[in-house]
């Protein structure tokens, strides 16, 4: 079997993602989180300074870095049908 191209993702602890990912994300929480405000901004079309990009992909990437981990273990736990 070939070495998983994902294997950096299994080396990341669960506690570092859940924490960054409860913290990071929603940050700052008044008036309103970074996440949300930049998710409205890109629904609306208005995402067009590169800080607001930078700051889009800064909230969200703890987020989905914890999804691909839950996905990769719900996927190794899975049996393989050989």
């Amino acid at each position: 079997m070939a070495p998983s191209p994902l294997k950096w993702l299994d080396a990341i602890p669960w506690s570092i993602l859940v924490i960054a990912a409860l913290i990071l994300g929603p940050a700052p929480f008044v008036p309103q989180p970074h996440l949300v405000e930049k998710l409205r901004m890109l629904a609306a079309g208005t995402l067009h300074r590169p800080i607001d990009i930078f700051d889009l992909f800064y909230h969200a990437t703890p987020i989905l870095l914890l999804v691909l981990k839950i996905l990769r273990s719900l996927q190794q736990k899975r049996p393989t049908g050989n």
